[in-house]
């Protein structure tokens, strides 16, 4: 194992990740709740594109956007998980430099890419309650591919230049990285030299995906909560707004544990080096662990088709 916190070089071949440090002694233990999350996100996933498959009444709008967020939870779940369980289970900390540069790429792109699906999906909760009989005329499949196409472009290219940034930087200092996976900040922080470039290009990213989404899905539901406050009986508003609890639950998951351990990352200077590590892992792992749980439970179809394929399965 390369052992270089004071060895001076310009391109490290490999990088060290440490895990969760000052808890490598119980790495074992946290590995369980770990992996717990990483096989509830597969299977959940993996039920949720099965279903939709299978039941033809789901192939609609909300379901395609379900169908790429599940995906999407599957492949960043993945980016970072089999790494970390090696970390825990094997001791296996070195990540080849491109090894790390493309889970770094991953990871920032499909978190743009889950980012993208929430905006989309509120724009087919807006049609479907302020529009409902202009529904399927206006979100056609070919706009919904178009929508669909255009979420995995925009977070593709705004990704790209990350790992392209972080290979022209020297590293002088060491090739150690706290953390169970390779994230921009991370690794930009082990640089000896300015990267401030790095830095803005991070905050504009920032401000691109999580700023603009926030903004269009606040406005989204502001219409949509005018709409329904407009309509005439309470049974009718909670019914209606029943439709949105599913999404609006997935996009708080998303959203506030990011949210979180951002500002404590920047701002929590004090909060421990393992708890930073912690948050961040969940800020990641979390939502493509809940996310199918949130669609299984709350969506009536979803839930009738999986009632139906279990009881099937048992005659």
């Amino acid at each position: 194992m390369s052992d270089s916190n004071t060895t001076e070089f310009t391109n490290p071949s490999t990088f060290i990740l440490l895990g969760i440090p000052g808890l490598e002694a119980v790495h074992g233990w946290i590995s369980i709740p770990f992996c717990t999350m990483y096989i509830i996100a597969i299977l959940g996933n993996f039920t949720i594109l099965f279903i939709v498959k299978s039941e033809p009444s789901l192939h609609v709008p909300m379901y395609y956007f379900l169908c790429m967020l599940a995906v999407t939870d599957l492949a960043l779940s993945t980016s970072i998980l089999p790494k970390t369980l090696s970390i825990f289970w094997f001791n296996s900390r070195e990540i080849d430099f491109s090894a790390c540069l493309t889970q770094m790429y991953f990871i920032h792109c499909f978190s743009g890419m889950e980012s993208g699906i929430f905006v989309t999906m509120g724009l087919d909760r807006y049609v479907a309650i302020c529009h409902p009989l202009r529904h399927s005329t206006i979100l056609t499949r070919p706009l919904v591919a178009k929508m669909g196409l255009a979420v995995v472009l925009r977070s593709a290219i705004l990704a790209l230049p990350y790992p392209f940034l972080v290979r022209q930087w020297p590293y002088c200092r060491t090739n150690i990285i706290p953390q169970t996976f390779c994230a921009h900040i991370f690794v930009v922080k082990l640089a000896c030299a300015d990267t401030h470039v790095s830095s803005y290009y991070g905050l504009f990213v920032l401000l691109c995906v999580m700023g603009l989404d926030g903004i269009f899905i606040s406005v989204s539901y502001t219409i949509i909560l005018r709409a329904i406050f407009c309509l005439p009986t309470k049974d009718a508003r909670i019914k209606t707004f029943g439709t949105c609890i599913s999404h609006l639950s997935a996009i708080l998951t998303f959203y506030i544990p990011g949210l979180f351990s951002s500002l404590t990352y920047r701002f929590g200077q004090n909060v421990p080096l393992h708890f930073h590590v912690l948050i961040g892992n969940m800020s990641l792992l979390v939502p493509s662990m809940l996310n199918p749980i949130i669609y299984g439970v709350r969506t009536k179809q979803m839930r009738d088709r999986l009632l139906r394929f279990i009881t099937l399965k048992e005659t």
